[in-house]
């Protein structure tokens, strides 16, 4: 059901956020906004916000190179970012 509150884990800490977002939606509602680093450092998050551009790949349970805006929540979903995230 959309709209209620499931339970994710982002780089290893809790977070609860609304069933039926995106990955990236649910991130950046939360305040995340670098989901992942280039190569010289520099924050890296959604700008297409329809997979394109790729710039909002995340690891999810496992997965890495998957994109966040791609990629609906799920109740337990495990969701490591190469950058540090809000909260």
């Amino acid at each position: 059901m959309k709209g209620r509150r499931i339970d994710i884990i982002v780089n290893g800490k809790p977070m609860s956020v609304l069933s039926g977002a995106t990955v990236a939606a649910a991130l950046l509602n939360e305040g995340a906004y670098r989901f992942r680093e280039s190569v010289v450092g520099e924050g890296r998050g959604p700008v297409c916000g329809m997979g394109i551009c790729y710039e909002c790949r995340v690891t999810i349970n496992d997965v890495p190179q998957q994109r966040a805006c791609l990629s609906v929540v799920e109740h337990g979903m495990r969701i490591e970012t190469g950058a540090l995230v809000a909260k």
